[in-house]
């Protein structure tokens, strides 16, 4: 069975950094197409960030120039560092993989911004 794991959420003030992880298993990670979605309160679940398998990114409006994804194809490893976080950056924060009409999901890590 094919698992996605996400650690590294948490409590952060304002303009603080968290550093998401996702641990794939039992797929070929390096073949997969890879994002990071997040899902506040009450508002539908939203694309934050995708890296293709050559490892071009591209990044929501609200995460550019704040948030870097990355993959480690070694390690089956997905991550998001996220820098100067808002108080509007608090969600839960979900890993996707797909490839070949096959998409798999994480069971989510929260991110809470608050003072």
């Amino acid at each position: 069975q094919v698992q996605l794991v996400e650690s590294g959420g948490g409590l952060v003030q304002p303009g603080g950094s968290l550093r998401l992880s996702c641990v794939a298993s039992r797929i070929t990670f390096s073949l997969y197409f890879m994002q990071w979605y997040r899902q506040a309160p009450g508002k539908q679940r939203e694309l934050v960030a995708h890296i293709t398998t050559g490892g071009s990114t591209n990044y929501a409006d609200s995460a550019k120039g704040r948030f870097t994804i990355s993959r480690d194809n070694a390690k089956n490893t997905l991550y998001l560092q996220m820098n100067s976080l808002k108080p509007e950056d608090t969600a839960v924060y979900y890993c996707n993989a797909n490839a070949a009409g096959y998409t798999y999901w994480g069971q989510g890590t929260q991110v809470t911004v608050s003072s």
